[in-house]
Order: structure tokens, then sequence, then C-alpha cells
């Protein structure tokens, strides 16, 4: 899966953008839907353009305190120090979660801070126990974004306060929430919690979504005067073929109001105008090839994972598949190893996906007189 995501918005879907569906009127600056079960963006508006993220940024605080969590350098139950710099924070009435400097909230209650009520305050403190100081988290923050190639990305701190240079795209933003999705699917749940109450104070989350449509389970809000109004939203709907979620981003907006309608507009549009069609399961030998020089004569190739495909509504049945593999196939093959593609079109041609083939069971190479059996085979052929 982590492969897969890594092509998120490279070449793995190709839809023809003439015969692609047109996308709704959308009152938002920036935007980009995502299906991730099918790996494919949907629709978009200058996605790439480098901008203010606001609480945006959050999301990728959040992931490297995720990681943090993975690495045993936090733990849930570990509490930690309110520092005077998070003190700090409330000045200017961002938001918070209303923590001080005697207090000692625990990493899960820091969390429920950051996601749920997007605590400036939170954001801090995580850092500081994550990393030994705000400025040191920054820089996590930015190699994370440069392992993803995210080329329109830069960090200025931890929390989305506007600041020169601190910057994203909803592509990037797209990104790093796929990646939470993805990587960390044990702390989504804290992204679909409505409410969260903390030192005696209840605050909503802001994403209204959560809500209004019950197949939105995350993720996150933010708002700055040169953001505007931008949001997060995932949704995970049941069809007949299995669950799919898709992903939206939509910045620029001009209300609390806007945002979620707009990303409610954009969502139902992407499962409408686009079905998400299963080619193969999972494990699933999609071709068996002959193999030169190994113990074995055949190699299975398959998909990393099941191979969904999103069309325009309608199209499912106009689907052509055909594999392009490595020829000749030599042992020893690794399994996991890439040997080929799996190339999916419409019955005119026009590309739809492409998969990368690997081998399902390695194979190693044979002895020393099947190899010089196999290459004289070889050479006559």
């Amino acid at each position: 899966m982590k492969r897969l995501l890594a092509c998120l918005f490279a070449a793995l879907s190709l839809t023809a953008q003439a015969q692609a569906p047109q996308p709704p009127e959308l009152a938002a600056r920036n935007y980009v839907l995502i299906d991730l079960t099918t790996h494919k963006t949907l629709a978009e508006r200058d996605a790439d353009t480098a901008q203010d993220p606001a609480s945006l940024t959050k999301l990728m605080t959040a992931y490297v305190v995720f990681g943090a969590l993975k690495d045993k350098k936090l733990t849930l139950e570990q509490t930690l120090p309110v520092s005077k710099r998070a003190w700090d924070e409330r000045k200017g009435d961002p938001s918070l979660m209303f923590i001080d400097t005697t207090m000692t909230p625990k990493v899960d209650e820091l969390l429920h801070g950051l996601i749920i009520q997007s605590g400036n305050d939170a954001a801090v403190v995580l850092a500081e126990g994550a990393a030994g100081s705000v400025e040191n988290f920054v820089q996590l923050m930015n190699r994370q974004a440069q392992a993803w190639g995210l080329k329109n990305t830069e960090f200025k701190n931890v929390t989305g306060t506007s600041e020169p240079g601190h910057k994203s795209s909803a592509r990037d933003i797209a990104t790093v929430a796929a990646h939470i999705i993805t990587d960390f699917p044990e702390y989504y749940a804290y992204y679909s919690q409505r409410d969260y109450t903390y030192n005696k104070i209840r605050q909503d989350n802001r994403n209204l979504l959560l809500r209004r449509d019950p197949t939105v389970d995350g993720m996150k809000t933010g708002y700055t005067e040169a953001a505007g109004y931008c949001l997060v939203a995932s949704a995970n709907r049941e069809f007949p073929n299995g669950k799919r979620r898709l992903l939206s981003v939509v910045m620029g907006t001009t209300s609390r109001e806007a945002r979620a309608n707009e990303s409610q507009k954009l969502l139902n549009w992407g499962y409408t105008a686009y079905d998400a069609v299963k080619i193969f399961d999972a494990g699933k030998a999609i071709a068996t090839v002959p193999v030169w020089k190994g113990e074995a004569k055949e190699a299975k190739l398959g998909a990393a994972d099941a191979i969904y495909v999103a069309v325009p509504h309608g199209d499912a049945t106009k689907l052509q598949t055909q594999v392009e593999r490595t020829d000749p196939l030599v042992a020893p093959l690794n399994k996991g190893q890439r040997v080929g593609t799996l190339r999916v079109t419409t019955a005119a041609g026009t590309p739809v996906a492409e998969v990368p083939l690997v081998v399902q069971e390695a194979v190693p190479g044979s002895g020393l007189l099947g190899r010089a059996w196999d290459s004289l085979r070889l050479w006559i052929k």
C-alpha cells in the first residue's frame, strides 16, 4: 500500500481529460479531490499553488507525533509539561486547548486538543515533548515533506500561524492527510470525534460535515486571514463492490459554512461522477509467465494490493487490460520484485491506469547445469 501511495499523484491513473466528467463550480480558491481507493485525482483547481495552509499544518504536526509514538519516543499515557512558550499561544485569541503552566496533560489528551480543538498550545507542547524544541520538530516536519517530494511545502511553525515562508498546497496537504489514513489507521479515529472536553471546557470539532454526513469521518479545518476558510474532508461510503474513500481539500473559501458546503458538493460529485471498479483481488495471479535459469519454470505475477480503477460512471464494461513484462525473465527473482506493468484502457484505447506487477513467490536460481542449459536455449532463441 505504501508503494502505491507514493505514486498517488503520479501516473497510476491517466484518464484523458477530454473524456473526464466536469467537476462542479466551487466557490473556493484551490481544491483537489482524490479517490484513495483507486489512487486517482478526480478533480483539481490550482492544486499546486503554494499558499498559507493555516491550521491544516497540524496534519503534519500530528503525523510526526504519530511517528514518535510508533518509535516509542512517546506514549499516549505519558505526561508532558506545559512551557511558557505554549502558554504564550493564548495571545491574539487563537485556537486553544486552554492549558497552562501548572498542568501536565497526557499525550493522548494533547492529541485530542490538537486534532479536535485545533489547539496551538497543544501543538507546541507535543512538539517540545517529541523533539526537545519546536525548532527541532519543525525540522522533522520539513524532512518528512522532502521525503514525500512535497515541492510546494515548507513549514516554519507547528501551528499554522501565518509567517513568511510558511506554505503548502492543496495537493501537498492531501498527501499528508492520505499518509495519516494509510500509515496510522490506529490514530485516525481522533479525526472523527465531534467534540472534546478538557479542563471542564467543551469545544466542538469545527468540521461541520461530521454532523451532516455520516460517511465523513475526518479530517481538519483551518483559517487565517491569508488562507481563508479551509477544510480537508474524508468520506468512506459503502458500495456493492466494497467501501470507497474520497479525500477532498478545499482552500480559500469565505466562511465555515462555505468550506463545508463546497467540500460536500465536491465529495458528492466524486461519488456520482466516477465508479470504482475492482479489476483484480489482492493476491490473485494476473499472469503466469515463463522463467529462465530458475528452480521453477514459471512465475506468477500480481499486484501488491487489490486493483481498483476509477472510471466515469457507466464506463466500467468498456475496460480492457494488457500485461507488459520483462522478457526474458531470468532467475533469481525475489518476492515483490517488479517485472512488469498492467495497463488498463477503455475499448477505444484511452489510458485509465498503469499498475506495477510484481513476483508473487520467489524463484531461486537453478543449479549450474540448469543455468547452462537455459543459457544455450536463450542463445538459440
